[in-house]
C-alpha cells in the first residue's frame, strides 16, 4: 500500500489541528468562566471533569497547552520540510501520550468522561498517526 501524497497529509493534518484548535478553545473559554464545557449528550462527565485536580497543570488549565499543541501542529502541516515534519511527529507523539494519560484519568481515577476532551484525544490520535506517516515516508526528501 502506498502512502498519500505528502501534500494530502498536510492537508489532512491542516483540518485536524484546526479543528482541535476550536476544541480546546471551547474548552478554555468555558473553565475561564469559571463554568466547564457543555456535555452535548446531557450528563455531568465534562463538569466532574473539568472540576477535578487534573484538569490544571501548574495552575494553567490544560486546554491552553492543548491549544498551544495543535498551533504548532498547524504551523507545521502548513511548512514544508523535515524540521516541519519531524516537529510534528515530537509534537504529535507527546500530545498523543499525554491523551492516553488524560483518557486514563477520566476512565480509572476521575470516574467520569468529557466528550470534549474525548474529541481532543480522537483528534490528537488522527494527528500523530498522520504526523508520523508523513515523517517516516517524507524525511529526507525535497520539500
Amino acid at each position: 500500500m502506498k502512502a498519500p501524497a505528502e501534500g494530502t497529509l498536510r492537508g489532512i493534518g491542516t483540518f485536524l489541528a484546526t479543528f482541535g484548535i476550536g476544541v480546546a478553545t471551547y474548552i478554555a473559554i468555558a473553565d475561564s468562566g469559571g463554568g466547564s464545557p457543555v456535555c452535548i449528550a446531557g450528563g455531568h462527565g465534562c463538569q466532574t471533569v473539568a472540576e477535578s485536580s487534573y484538569s490544571h497543570l501548574a495552575g494553567i488549565n490544560i486546554a491552553i497547552f492543548g491549544i498551544a499543541g495543535y498551533v504548532v501542529l498547524l504551523l507545521c502541516a502548513l511548512l514544508r520540510g523535515d524540521a516541519f515534519r519531524m516537529t510534528a511527529f515530537i509534537v504529535s507523539l507527546v500530545g498523543f501520550g499525554y491523551s492516553l494519560y488524560l483518557t486514563y484519568l477520566e476512565l480509572f481515577t476521575i470516574d467520569a468522561v468529557c466528550q470534549w476532551c474525548v474529541a481532543s484525544a480522537v483528534l490528537m490520535t488522527l494527528l500523530f498517526v498522520t504526523n508520523a506517516v508523513r515523517m517516516l515516508t517524507y524525511v529526507g526528501t525535497e520539500p
